[in-house]
């Protein structure tokens, strides 16, 4: 029996009220929203998991307990999936405790996903590193020494631009760079994505993330699997709201 993958990161509910919208307020020009339904799943880190779920991965997550306090609630019109407004709650998020009495050897890989929303510093993500030789992180902060030891790293183009000066070269060998519509780049190879309807960019990084750790499991093969990611990105992004595959 396979060893599960370990997920560790910041958690949220995403929460999509999806409206109609006929008119403007009298009092304001503004518009009125009448609600037709409401959706909330497990977001952030808790996404990461659920696409692993999707590809038939097991996988346990180890996130801040209060994530159902943290919300991030998006008004969107039903027809049209133009977004209005998102509302994120003012709920803090607690740092990891007790991280040295983590078995490790229990996974196959880590996956951080890492929203520097509070439950991981720095330290904390060296000690993950140094603690099992499989590891993955998606970071908001920037790059620098302290992730050297991490065996591949996912950012945005706008993340890798923010932390280019920082960055040495054994560390730039190990960025996954994500591109949009333009695919994305390791190790000054692009990997181009499929031309898609784009309805919703929410979470396709996190489905990037967990497919391309799904999918080097099995393989082995980082660029194949940077490949697999890509197309289940592309997936989600032709869906309402935060999808999985």
């Amino acid at each position: 029996m396979n060893k599960p993958i370990l997920i560790i990161g910041d958690c949220c509910l995403d929460v999509f009220v999806y409206c109609s919208c006929s008119r403007l307020c009298p009092e304001g020009p503004v518009p009125v929203l009448d609600i037709v339904e409401t959706k909330i799943n497990h977001g952030m880190a808790g996404n990461v998991k659920r696409n692993a779920k999707a590809l038939n991965a097991e996988s346990e997550l180890l996130c801040n307990e209060n994530f159902e306090q943290i919300t991030k609630t998006r008004y969107v019109d039903k027809e049209s999936n133009h977004l209005f407004i998102r509302i994120d709650s003012p709920a803090k998020i607690k740092r990891i405790e007790n991280l040295e009495n983590i078995d490790f050897s229990k996974y196959r890989a880590v996956i951080i996903s890492d929203y520097n929303k509070g439950f991981l510093e720095k330290e904390d993500i060296q000690f993950i590193a140094k603690s099992h030789p499989v590891t993955f992180i998606d970071t908001k902060k920037i790059l620098g020494d302290w992730i050297k030891d991490i065996s591949y790293i996912k950012i945005n183009k706008k993340e890798f631009l923010a932390s280019e000066n920082f960055i040495t070269e054994s560390i730039k060998n190990k960025v996954i760079t994500t591109l949009g519509g333009n695919g994305c780049e390791y190790q000054g190879e692009n990997f181009p994505s499929e031309l898609v309807e784009v309805k919703d960019l929410s979470g396709a990084g996190d489905t990037f993330l967990a497919a391309l750790v799904v999918k080097y499991l099995e393989n082995m093969d980082i660029k194949e699997s940077i490949k697999f990611a890509n197309k289940c990105a592309g997936l989600v992004v032709q869906k309402r709201g935060v999808s999985t595959i």
